[in-house]
């Protein structure tokens, strides 16, 4: 929910801004529009998901105000339907061919009213919004249907929804039913704003071909702490996969359709023969380039021995690493890792001499037959712009591209940011069998060209066909494949005839790398319609309308490469299917009525992703904005209307370019200001013992941590016990007349506090004074945890740190910017501060809003990783429930969790103590450190500290 007023805010001051803004919403909340129902049921049925929200809103205002109904759906998804209720008259919207409904868009342009109800808004979502006129004490029903097939990727399939009602609502409820025949191997869910309190409000139950989600929260679990607004704001996310053997797939049948999913288990992986085309022109100057370094040095680690692989940079000109392909051998992949370090951005952008250098070594390689039998040929290209020396025509480049590779090699084209014309990018690849991708520009840049490289990175069959029998099946979807990859699937849907056999079978071919393979597999009609007679999970029809879905989308992708003839034919048969199927596609759109006399139609249309949003570039249409009306409007919401800094980059792409990156300031009071050293007292000792811990950490707050002699100038470190300790001493300096000492820097926190079980002390703080490589930080066999990181002893901080665990085998690792998760060979980042909750079996990760990120089970050790910008910032790590660690745990950290002993306080000083763990003895000595684990600012706490 958002409202606002006019002029809420003009000629006030800017230290108002936020308590007027406030002010004025809350207001809106109380007397305008109440959404007192919204509800989302999601049914997927075999991967094809079937969703509508329903909102349901009055206004209790007693002025007409403007409702705004927001949804953000999946790119890949098609709107079927949306209708307004308003006063028990329902106003539907009509699906139509695009140019018929060219004339009302032109109108509603012309009178300045809005035309494009949807644009896209992230990398995975669009938004679909329209706003209605409300009259006092009405009622409007909206509800929006959408469908989708769920593609899986890397194995998994992802259903996307998106719960953001902006106001507290008395009943929502959001119900996903799945059902699969082949059976669910495994599913998991994940929350941007689940909480803790909001646990019970979530149900999960499953059984072996079905599971239902549903998530009902109270008004009380909707509230954030001691606040009336909402804590509902971000992504639910169901990722599962199911069940499949090595077989010609699984055939499934209803109301007269099938669909065949392919995606064999337990085949050997195909040799590759892959060569990297690296933009590297002026324009990738920066960020760009240092990510792609790190992508490439990344990706070329995980190739396999018996890949073969080269390199080709360009600029203006184009230049290989090596005269030939070479083996990825470790030789090999080191000294490509040393060359991608070394790539420097500045020069144009010939993209077509790159091309033609790549499709020549291959071509080379091929005639010397040096390229293994049966392997796979692939040209991945990563650029951000357009051509802008050498061949700059575009269509020239494609036709040049397309006639040197002969069908005989596969291009995958990756455009970075926007400014790179994807149209041209998408034609350069699907003319020579790949696809394109773009890749946003954000922290997780790299992860994105890893997780594409990872997708390509092992292919499984070539030349694959699917065979039915003629007499079967009819109207069948594209039936043949250039490659098959590990984690993807094949799918093809067609037809039932009326008189087909009883038993439907199917062939399917393809090439391993050293043989040809035929798959066979049969289905009994009878039976799999049997299958799908549940009401609660299915939706009527939804085998056809997959098949239509699935046939329209290979029709738009192959208009793409087609010839204009072929181009005109497509379009037709594309354009038919989308209009008799209600589907809003590129082809149509959606012409929105509203109540006579108030608004005029409105146009909802299905965004492209050749559209350069970099440059407000819209293809058919002008853009067009929405009015500011005379009345204050609400949303009724379940996709974001604005973004925090903390919110920028991971669910959408970043915005336009004159908007400023966000990074977090850390600011050290005083810095540049304050002298360097203060006179300061001597503590006695024992002043503190029976004291309240908060009392003498109040007290010593106040006092320097590091004071100097009066006379001598001798620096100390104040002890807990309040003796001081000699330390290094800085260069002598002299002091004028009138001047006086800066205050020293706060107490720092420590890189780790450990929590001791068992102990009579209380917690050990460990400082990292010498570090070289990653260390091995814990390891618990038993446990299956395991726990790296690397130390910056120049800067006293951990620039990461992984956790990886066995079972489930996943592995976490955090940057100062973000934290990638990363199964399956899939990663998925995560900004700071950004809330999860994510379950999935064996694990629980959750992030809370001061950044503290833990991951739990029963019977393990709970691990916490925190990016501490407290004094001494950097990654932190906190260790619970460490009493569960087995008497296998070793490592840097994890030797304090074997048999350790405390010898006896120093005769001369009782702010030290010796503790051995095996053969090993360190002295600890008591100290004032700043305890991390609560979060920013942290409190003084006193430690054992130890050196390593």
């Amino acid at each position: 929910m958002k409202t606002s007023g006019p002029g809420c805010t003009r000629g006030i001051a800017l230290v108002l801004l936020s308590l007027l803004a406030a002010l004025c919403t809350t207001t809106a909340q109380k007397n305008d529009i109440d959404i007192y129902s919204l509800t989302v049921d999601s049914k997927v049925s075999s991967r094809f998901a079937h969703t509508v929200i329903t909102s349901r809103v009055v206004n209790r205002a007693d002025t007409a105000q403007e409702a705004t109904f927001q949804v953000e759906l999946p790119k890949r998804a098609f709107i079927t339907n949306f209708s307004m209720i308003i006063e028990g008259v329902t106003y539907p919207g009509n699906i139509k061919e695009k140019a018929a409904a060219q004339e009302r868009y032109s109108q509603a342009v012309a009178r300045g009213e809005s035309a494009g109800l949807v644009k896209a808004t992230g990398r995975k979502t669009e938004q679909f919004q329209v706003s209605v006129s409300v009259a006092p004490s009405a009622k409007v029903t909206f509800e929006l249907v959408y469908e989708e097939l769920l593609k899986r990727h890397l194995g998994v399939y992802e259903l996307l929804l998106k719960v953001q009602p902006q106001q507290l609502v008395k009943h929502l409820q959001m119900d996903i039913h799945i059902f699969e025949p082949q059976g669910i191997s495994f599913l998991e869910t994940e929350s941007t704003f689940m909480t803790n309190e909001l646990v019970d409000a979530l149900t999960v139950s499953q059984n072996k071909t079905k599971a239902h989600i549903q998530f009902k929260p109270t008004l009380s679990q909707q509230k954030s702490s001691g606040q009336q607004d909402t804590v509902l704001n971000g992504n639910f996310i169901v990722r599962y996969d199911v069940n499949r053997t090595v077989s010609g797939g699984s055939i499934q049948i209803e109301g007269g359709y099938f669909v065949h999913y392919f995606a064999p288990e337990g085949l050997p992986t195909i040799p590759k023969n892959v060569i990297f085309v690296i933009d590297k022109s002026g324009s990738m100057r920066g960020r760009k380039i240092q990510q792609t370094r790190e992508a490439l040095i990344k990706i070329l680690d995980d190739l396999s021995p018996n890949d073969q692989f080269n390199l080709v940079s360009f600029s203006g000109g184009a230049a290989q690493w090596k005269p030939s392909l070479v083996p990825a051998s470790a030789e090999n992949v080191n000294q490509a890792r040393s060359y991608a370090t070394g790539i420097q951005a500045q020069g144009g952008t010939n993209i077509n001499d790159a091309m033609l250098m790549a499709v020549q070594l291959l071509d080379s390689a091929n005639q010397q037959e040096l390229l293994p039998e049966g392997s796979v040929s692939l040209i991945i290209l990563l650029t951000d712009g357009d051509p802008t020396m050498g061949e700059t025509n575009p269509a020239r480049i494609q036709k040049n591209v397309k006639e040197a590779v002969g069908g005989q090699h596969s291009i995958f084209s990756l455009g970075f940011g926007f400014d790179v014309s994807y149209a041209f990018l998408e034609k350069l690849a699907l003319d020579n069998g790949g696809l394109a991708r773009r890749i946003y520009e954000d922290s997780d840049s790299a992860l994105q060209l890893q997780d594409f490289y990872q997708e390509v990175a092992n292919p499984l069959l070539t030349a694959v066909t699917f065979e039915y029998p003629s007499n079967a099946v009819e109207d069948v979807s594209q039936d043949n494949f250039r490659l098959l990859f590990k984690g993807s699937e094949i799918v093809v849907a067609g037809k039932i005839r009326d008189q087909s056999p009883d038993v439907l079978s199917a062939k399917v071919k393809g090439k391993m790398h050293m043989q040809n393979i035929t798959f066979q597999t049969e289905s009994s009609v009878v039976e799999q319609e049997k299958e799908f007679q549940s009401p609660k999970y299915i939706f009527h029809s939804f085998m056809e309308r997959l098949w239509a879905y699935l046939t329209i989308q290979q029709l738009l992708e192959k208009m793409v490469s087609a010839s204009n003839a072929e181009k005109q034919a497509l379009e037709t048969q594309a354009l038919n299917l989308s209009l008799h199927y209600c589907f809003v596609t590129p082809l149509t759109s959606m012409v929105v009525t509203k109540p006579e006399g108030k608004e005029q139609s409105e146009v909802a249309e299905k965004p492209m992703e050749t559209e350069n949003k970099h440059k407000n570039f819209h293809s058919d249409y002008p853009l067009s904005r929405f009015p500011t009306t005379g009345y204050r409007r609400s949303r009724i919401t379940a996709g974001t209307t604005r973004k925090r800094p903390s919110d920028l980059g991971r669910a959408g792409p970043p915005g336009p370019p004159d908007v400023p990156h966000y990074y977090p300031l850390y600011q050290i009071a005083g810095e540049s200001l304050l002298p360097d050293t203060l006179l300061a007292p001597s503590i006695p000792d024992g002043a503190f013992r029976s004291v309240d811990l908060r009392a003498r950490d109040t007290f010593l707050a106040r006092l320097p941590a590091v004071a100097s002699g009066p006379v001598t100038g001798r620096l100390w470190e104040r002890k807990a016990s309040g003796r001081s300790t000699d330390l290094p001493q800085p260069p002598k300096t002299t002091s004028f007349p009138g001047t006086i000492a800066a205050v020293p820097a706060p107490i720092q926190a420590p890189p780790v506090i450990l929590t001791l079980p068992g102990q009579s002390v209380d917690r050990l703080c460990v400082d990292i004074k010498h570090s070289q490589g990653p260390m091995n930080l814990l390891s618990d066999p038993e446990q299956g945890i395991e726990v790296t990181a690397q130390y910056k002893t120049e800067k006293a901080q951990f620039s990461w740190i992984k956790v990886t665990f066995k079972n489930p085998e996943l592995q976490v690792c955090a940057f100062s910017e973000h934290v990638v998760v990363t199964r399956n060979r899939r990663n998925s980042a995560y900004k700071w501060k950004e809330t999860l909750f994510s379950v999935i079996p064996g694990l629980k990760m959750t992030m809370d809003k001061a950044g503290l990120l833990l991951l739990s089970s029963p019977d393990r050790v709970t691990i916490g990783l925190l990016p501490w910008d407290g004094p001494g910032e950097g990654l932190r790590l906190l260790l619970r429930d460490t009493d569960r660690f087995s008497s296998r745990v070793g490592g840097v950290l994890g030797q304090f969790y074997q048999d350790v002993v405390w010898g006896p306080p120093a005769a001369a000083r009782d702010s030290q103590r010796t503790l051995t763990v095996g053969d090993l003895e360190y002295t600890a000595t008591r100290l004032l450190k700043l305890d991390y684990q609560e979060g920013s600012p942290g409190t003084e706490i006193s430690c054992w500290s130890v050196e390593l």
